[in-house]
């Protein structure tokens, strides 16, 4: 949870969310909303997933019970009238997440929308490696669509998701993993990671200034695998 709070704090800073309506887009377990709440946000938290829906209602009510000031909600940024229907926000955030919707770009739009004039929205998508991405979608869609490939793809890539990445934690003397998952799970995430999409840093900022807005920080991986970061003001009316 204080993880969760500190890279909220580190994009938007320790004030940045008091008083402010915040919308959290894929909000999977729920702990970043959570993190939101505790820095004084009133918080809408929506995610496609029944499970992650579950998961972050009893977070919340292990927390915050009967708080008026956060509501969970299941559904899909690709909906427009689901969308609609929630409204404008301060703060939007979008972290990993529209990149596995199926239409990234669609959902980037939807979560524009949201952001009323001022507002901020923070957003990460996976980057575009070129080659080596057109690759990984490929491998991702054998995973996911071709049962007979999942045990082949697991007995090839284990040696260095697991064993490489354990001698390697090993000599660093890394304890948990840093994403809170096993080798093993964090492995079957990445090849089950399906829909798969990529963005180059120049795409998101310019389709971000169509829509009236400016980066005030922008965090890029290079030409390595990960998500590259945005954080998009929206001009005033």
């Amino acid at each position: 949870m204080a993880r969760a709070e500190a890279s909220l704090i580190e994009t938007i800073g320790k004030e940045g969310l008091a008083g402010k309506n915040f919308l959290d887009i894929g909000s999977g377990s729920g702990l970043f909303s959570l993190a939101a709440r505790r820095l004084g946000a009133k918080v809408t938290s929506f995610d496609y997933d029944r499970d992650s829906v579950q998961c972050a209602q009893d977070l919340k009510e292990r927390f915050y019970p009967h708080d008026d000031h956060w509501t969970i909600l299941q559904g899909s940024v690709l909906d427009p009238e689901f969308m609609e229907q929630l409204g404008r926000f301060d703060v939007v955030y979008a972290w990993g997440v529209l990149h596995h919707s199926g239409d990234q770009w669609k959902g980037l739009a939807r979560a524009m929308a949201a952001t009323r004039p001022g507002g901020t929205l923070l957003v990460a998508l996976y980057n575009d490696q070129g080659w080596l991405s057109r690759y990984w979608t490929t491998v991702k869609w054998l995973y996911m669509h071709v049962p007979i490939a999942q045990p082949l793809l697991i007995a090839f890539y284990a040696p260095y998701f697991i064993g490489l990445r354990w001698v390697v934690r090993f000599f660093k003397r890394q304890g948990v993993h840093e994403r809170g998952m096993s080798l093993w799970y964090d492995m079957i995430d990445w090849l089950g990671g399906w829909p798969f999409e990529v963005a180059a840093p120049q795409d998101v900022l310019a389709r971000g200034a169509e829509q009236g807005f400016q980066a005030v920080h922008v965090k890029t991986v290079g030409r390595r695998q990960g998500c590259n970061e945005f954080v998009l003001v929206r001009k005033p009316a």
